[in-house]
């Protein structure tokens, strides 16, 4: 197993130098880079300036624009200062070397508009979304899981057949649009006012009780929760229910049977880790879209400033510091986690042995 974890990790330095390989040229064609926010920004002000009848130093006369859009009467000298500024007077492929260089050294520089080091930023915004990822995971696997079980094993009775129904129907259901029916329900929309509608913890959180804390906390992350359980655990119920029925089916179950073992000791010492691998196989997408991609809506709706908004904003403004920081660190995550996942193969089913497999 040690040899195959050390062939794991060595198999990640590829793998993300050619994920942020591929995205960093994928941005040198996308329009509307860091200097075009910035020509644009003053451009619309400088146009304000005539309109209220001063005027601006920052459009000269004669001025080129060069490679950039709506840059045109700019000082040519203002624009070459940008370009160092946000580091575009360099080569692309020196650009990416010395960030790949940087990044493995976990120094993610800082951000173009927001004046202050992303990697600070990051940790701000962490809570907000360890808070949704954490919870999300361990409510949707602590219902899917017992409900897909119970679900196989009456499959075609009156109970399995409702709870499909309200399944498909909850995953069918887009999830800011239930946010929006949850909102206008309990918190204080058009009927009752039991909820708070923004942030992760009240105004006065830090002088409240350890106790009253703990509510507080709950109090607000109430109805972000229902939002994304209701998604969340559809897939999984499904997946084990499936999963279950396919293992109960098989001849070893029948024997099992046979021998006079009860159907508990059937079904969760002999089915449960055979059928349990394809949910496992699962986690790492779970993880990796409850924490960083599954909850960018949500956190707009509710006002919760977590790493999806974060990352979200800093897309639309190009700002590439935080672009390239929050992916590289959520591949580093992603492929940690699809490690775990392997390793959690082997102990369900100690049968597994990776080492053995023809590489």
């Amino acid at each position: 197993m040690g040899a195959y974890i050390l062939r794991r990790l060595l198999l990640m330095i590829p793998t993300i130098v050619g994920i942020m390989a591929i995205s960093f040229a994928v941005v040198q064609f996308a329009p509307g880079g860091p200097v075009e926010q910035v020509i644009a920004d003053l451009t619309n002000a400088a146009g304000s300036d005539r309109l209220s009848g001063t005027g601006g130093d920052l459009l000269q006369g004669g001025g080129e624009g060069g490679q950039y859009r709506g840059a045109q009467g700019l000082d040519p000298e203002f624009i070459a200062k940008l370009e160092k500024q946000f580091g575009f007077d360099k080569p692309p492929l020196e650009r990416f070397l010395t960030m790949m260089w940087n990044y493995i050294r976990f120094d993610f520089g800082e951000s173009f508009f927001r004046n202050t080091s992303v990697i600070d930023l990051i940790i701000e915004k962490m809570p907000v979304s360890i808070s949704l990822g954490v919870w999300i995971l361990i409510f949707s696997y602590a219902i899917s899981i017992p409900l897909g079980i119970k679900k196989a094993v009456s499959d075609g009775s009156t109970f399995d057949v409702w709870t499909s129904g309200v399944i498909v129907i909850g995953y069918a259901v887009p999830s800011f649009l239930f946010a929006i029916l949850l909102i206008v329900l309990f918190a204080g929309g058009s009927f009752f006012d039991w909820f708070p509608l923004r942030g992760l913890v009240s105004d006065n959180f830090y002088d409240l009780p350890w106790w009253q804390k703990i509510l507080d906390y709950f109090w607000h992350m109430t109805l972000p929760l229902i939002t994304l359980l209701l998604s969340a655990f559809a897939t999984t119920t499904l997946l084990t229910k499936n999963s279950f029925i396919d293992e109960i089916k098989k001849q070893y179950v029948t024997t099992a049977r046979a021998k006079g073992l009860s159907e508990r000791r059937v079904l969760y010492g002999h089915v449960f880790r055979n059928a349990m691998l394809i949910v496992i196989a699962g986690f790492p997408g779970a993880f990796i879209s409850a924490f960083f991609t599954g909850s960018l809506l949500i956190e707009y709706i509710f006002s919760l400033d977590g790493l999806g908004r974060l990352g979200y904003d800093a897309v639309v403004k190009r700002d590439y510091p935080i672009v390239f920081a929050t992916l590289y660190i959520f591949s580093l995550m992603g492929l940690f986690v699809s490690l775990v996942s392997d390793l959690i193969y082997t102990w369900v089913d100690p049968r597994i042995d990776f080492e053995r497999r023809d590489v």
